[in-house]
């Protein structure tokens, strides 16, 4: 398989009713998700998906951790069908990402699959705070164009269901629009700059829910 190929996506159990792009690898397996889960192999698949490929050694001094710590969890990304290695002469084969496009969803039928899922996004906004807060930190000694064309934003509103998933399905596709160019800088335009996006949806639990019953009483 080339960098420029894509695995072929494999079905999805009946419980799960998210169908990202062809080219994403959407985990919705409990166990998998589970696997991924974990500060060092996030920290791994981001370095990866920079790199295009690199071995344990590499992705180590990119990291901060030692080789041994790499070598195990590159493994375990692997076990799980995250990355591969590249065959290629020498001794220490590096690795690469199956996809650069990943999504772990919800399987209603599976035992543990919301608390999986929770457990990984938990993690991932941790890391998102933390790059948002050294960004915040930085601020002042950017360019002022930089900080002029960023924004940090909110809005609370009621919608239905299926609002909500429209409203979901538009976001995704905006980000689309920029599909591949953070791997390709053949597909740079002029002047772009390097962009960070990080959204959250959610509906609030501690507000009430209009529902017509209500209405009645």
């Amino acid at each position: 398989m080339t960098n420029e190929e894509l695995p072929t996506p494999a079905p999805l159990p009946d419980g799960v009713s998210y169908r990202g792009p062809s080219s994403e690898q959407v985990i919705s397996d409990p166990v998998r998700i589970r696997a991924l889960a974990h500060p060092v192999r996030l920290e791994l698949l981001d370095y990866l998906d920079d790199a295009g490929r690199a071995t344990a050694t590499e992705c180590a001094a990119a990291i901060g951790e030692s080789v041994a710590s790499c070598s195990y969890h590159l493994r375990m990304l692997a076990k799980h069908g995250y990355i591969e290695q590249v065959d290629q002469a020498g001794r220490e084969k590096p690795w690469k990402v199956v996809s650069h496009g990943r999504s772990s969803v919800i399987d209603r039928n599976a035992p543990g699959s919301v608390h999986a899922v929770s457990a990984m996004a938990s993690i991932f906004v941790h890391r998102q705070v933390d790059r948002i807060q050294s960004w915040l930190q930085r601020a002042s000694q950017l360019p002022v164009e930089d900080i002029d064309v960023s924004t940090v934003t909110s809005s609370s509103f009621y919608a239905t269901h299926d609002e909500i998933r429209q409203f979901r399905e538009d976001l995704w596709e905006l980000a689309r629009r920029f599909d591949g160019r953070w791997q390709h800088p053949e597909l740079w335009p002029e002047g772009s700059v390097p962009v960070q996006l990080f959204s959250v949806v959610n509906i609030d639990p501690d507000r009430p829910a209009h529902r017509a019953d209500r209405e009645d009483s």
